[in-house]
């Protein structure tokens, strides 16, 4: 395969292969939002049948989106061969057809969308499965390789997942679940341009038009930094509209100011090792905000 980078690792055991392709760790984070979504959705503690429709939506929810990975990593085989970070996958080692890794992704959705459908509600199928179709096809086939712009215009389904669990268990949509989704997508940018930054390389050689390989380092790096304001600004108004209280409060703030101060030391003093720190703590960022919501929530009769 020409331009690939040679990844010396030994064969996985198929199951493996399979399971490589789903992306374990970023559907863990997909599925974690989707249940604070649903327990934010519930006034109390679950009832048996509450907590009954939440399994049942976690598990359709975590199939689709397992499909949407395994998708993604057939679109991009050829750009994942020569990309250092990804060259391990099984797709692009050549370990697992075409024709395989498409019907692996085919049956994932098929059940994770008929779990929905019978056992959740048929508002929620549908959201999820515009999920599947704004990430595994308008951003992985149209945007990404296209613009510059890729990430914060697919990231519009990426920060779906809070607003699918607060379906599944409302059966309709208000005003919070959409909060939940906007700070999601205004964290995207900075997460995914922490990384794109000490990439930069990988992705040049890939010829996708990330950020840093089209504008350069120094301009990224102020987006990086302008969208860490701006999502701190987001993550202020669940406490503003009462959907939230003190505690969470504090926690949004303690977590988003040290964001931002990450974010003006990789614009004041760039170094890839920062870059690679700043990444990492944005996924701990995102988890810890969920976090504060649900913990803000089933204290609030206490506290408040």
């Amino acid at each position: 395969m020409s331009g690939s980078v040679q990844v010396q690792a030994p064969s996985m055991p198929r199951w493996r292969q399979f399971y490589a392709l789903t992306k374990p760790r970023v559907v863990q984070l997909i599925v974690f939002c989707a249940i604070v979504g649903m327990l934010l959705a519930v006034p109390g503690l679950p009832s048996r049948d509450e907590w009954q429709t939440m399994l049942a939506a976690s598990l359709g929810i975590w199939l689709v989106a397992a499909a949407a990975a395994a998708f993604n990593c057939l679109v991009e085989q050829h750009i994942d061969a020569r990309m250092k970070r990804t060259a391990w996958r099984p797709t692009a080692r050549g370990e697992l057809s075409r024709t395989q890794s498409l019907v692996f992704s085919a049956l994932l959705c098929a059940a994770g969308g008929l779990l929905l459908l019978l056992f959740v509600n048929a508002l929620t199928l549908w959201l999820t499965l515009a999920t599947f179709v704004g990430y595994a096809v308008v951003y992985t086939v149209y945007l990404k390789p296209t613009t510059p712009q890729n990430i914060v215009i697919g990231g519009a389904s990426g920060a779906m997942p809070p607003v699918l669990g607060w379906a599944a268990m409302r059966g309709e949509l208000g005003a919070e679940p959409w909060l939940m989704c906007l700070i999601i997508f205004l964290w995207t940018p900075p997460h995914f341009w922490a990384l794109a930054l000490y990439r930069a390389e990988e992705y040049a050689k890939s010829g996708l038009p990330m950020l840093p390989v089209t504008h350069g380092n120094a301009f990224t790096r102020l987006q990086v930094l302008l969208y860490c304001w701006v999502l701190l600004a987001a993550t202020l108004l669940p406490y503003l509209i009462g959907m939230s209280g003190l505690l969470y409060l504090v926690a949004a703030l303690a977590l988003g100011l040290r964001f931002c101060w990450m974010g003006w030391r990789l614009y004041k003093a760039y170094s890839d090792a920062y870059a690679r720190r700043t990444f990492w703590f944005s996924i701990w960022y995102l988890a810890a905000l969920f976090a504060a919501l649900l913990v803000d929530h089933y204290a609030a009769p206490f506290l408040y």
